[in-house]
């Protein structure tokens, strides 16, 4: 890649996304993961989530170098795409939030459990988007009201980790039930991470972790968040059952099911924020990465981060151009009618405001998912810079109102802001990567 115009910020920004998001590229993570690994037996291939499809195109690789082959497996990723062999069923689903095709690869992935043997090897390819990507309900719930609930969950302001610990309760395939199904005499999970602590419960909705939570704990969370009242009643009604023991509860530690699970994290945030860091430096840039996880509501979060570049900025003594890098996931607590946008992009935008009030063309700034899609979007973020905000207006928009709406893909459309690298095939959470 050709190095970037250190007069074009854009230019270098985006080549920092693109250099993080290749180091978290989850095909060679896995190949260096499974490379001293003999099998035990017939593997069978669950690859499950945004990265999926590279992830099982290793995993076929390297059986296909030990003169292996899979003996059976389901790809479960966003996008419909070939096969990476025969014995290898594509099945995509449903994000971010489920639907048919959600509740299809759930089906598929059941048929394809079923057809383990207790002399097989199952190894599952697990990252981030799988819990809405396999998103059918568990007996008892009809699939609107899981959809339903998904819907709010996203606009309720909730990190990942704390949606997942609801959204397993209910879901087909969370909270250790992949690890209940499979009759593998081992389960090898390797996991490509997309929550903030790289909790192997949260990832995924954890379908190969124990679920230690209860469902009084479920509806506690609920409660605290203000949800209960609009959480579908079945939905409530099934916790109830549960907590009277009139239903199972989701599977727990102490089940036989997990002493066969062996799991490995391969790739998560850090590694992308690292490289980002380390070409930074090779353009002369000062790069540091913020210790902080990037977290909270987005807006907020925009006008924090533009903030600290503007102070960057200031600091006469300076004369290096500074690189700071931030990681991990914000969130969007939406209102009735939202727009449309993702939490990258209101980031950006609500960081475009705070630029434009200080009329300082220094700094310069990138927000985006590493999976290349923010929320349901063709976009994964954006590139602002103080001159953003004006341009949105000559465009006809107001940046302000589409900011106050959760509508920022409009207005930074309009700006011609938006970043659309397309789906990357990892996930491994959010950048902001800022210059000044």
């Amino acid at each position: 890649m050709p190095a970037p115009d250190r007069a074009d910020p854009r230019a270098l920004l985006e080549e920092l996304y693109a250099i993080a998001v290749a180091a978290a590229a989850p095909g060679p993570a896995l190949a260096r993961a499974l490379k001293d690994l003999v099998p035990l037996g017939p593997v069978r291939v669950f690859a499950l989530g945004k990265a999926s499809l590279p992830m099982a195109d290793t995993a076929v690789g390297v059986l296909a170098a030990l003169g292996r082959e899979p003996a059976g497996g389901v790809i479960v990723p966003p996008a419909d795409a070939p096969a990476p062999h025969s014995a290898l069923h594509v099945v995509p689903g449903d994000h971010p939030e489920p639907g048919p095709r959600s509740r299809a690869a759930a089906d598929a992935l059941a048929r394809a459990a079923a057809d383990t043997h207790p002399g097989d090897e199952a190894w599952v390819l697990l990252s981030g988007g799988a819990t809405s990507l396999l998103g059918a309900p568990v007996d008892g719930v009809n699939p609107a009201d899981l959809t339903a609930l998904y819907s709010l969950l996203l606009g309720s302001g909730l990190d990942i980790s704390a949606m997942n610990r609801i959204r397993k309760r209910f879901s087909r395939w969370g909270g250790g039930r992949l690890a209940a199904a499979l009759t593998a005499r081992r389960v090898r999970v390797f996991v490509v991470s997309d929550v903030i602590g790289d909790d192997l419960q949260s990832i995924g909705s954890g379908p190969c972790v124990p679920d230690p939570s209860r469902a009084a704990e479920v509806r506690s969370a609920l409660d605290a968040a203000g949800l209960t009242p609009r959480v579908p009643p079945a939905l409530l009604a099934l916790l109830s059952a549960v907590e009277a023991g009139d239903a199972p509860e989701t599977p727990k530690p102490d089940q036989p099911a997990f002493a066969n699970v062996e799991t490995t994290l391969i790739v998560s945030n850090r590694l992308a924020l690292e490289a980002a860091a380390a070409r930074a430096a090779d353009h002369g840039c000062a790069p540091e990465i913020v210790a902080e996880p990037l977290a909270g509501e987005a807006a907020l979060a925009g006008r924090k981060i533009a903030a600290t570049l503007l102070s960057y900025a200031g600091r006469s003594a300076r004369q290096q151009q500074q690189c700071v890098i931030w990681g991990g996931e914000t969130t969007v607590t939406l209102g009735a009618e939202p727009g449309l946008g993702g939490r990258s992009q209101e980031l950006a935008l609500a960081a475009a405001g705070e630029l434009a009030l200080a009329r300082d063309e220094r700094v310069a700034l990138l927000a985006a998912g590493t999976d290349g899609r923010d929320g349901p979007t063709d976009a994964a973020g954006a590139v602002v810079d103080a001159r953003t905000w004006d341009t949105i207006r000559r465009a006809g928009r107001d940046p302000a109102r589409d900011l106050a709406a959760h509508d920022a893909f409009r207005s930074l459309d309009a700006a011609g802001a938006l970043l659309r690298p397309g789906l990357t095939g990892t996930n491994v959470m959010d950048l902001v990567i800022g210059l000044c």
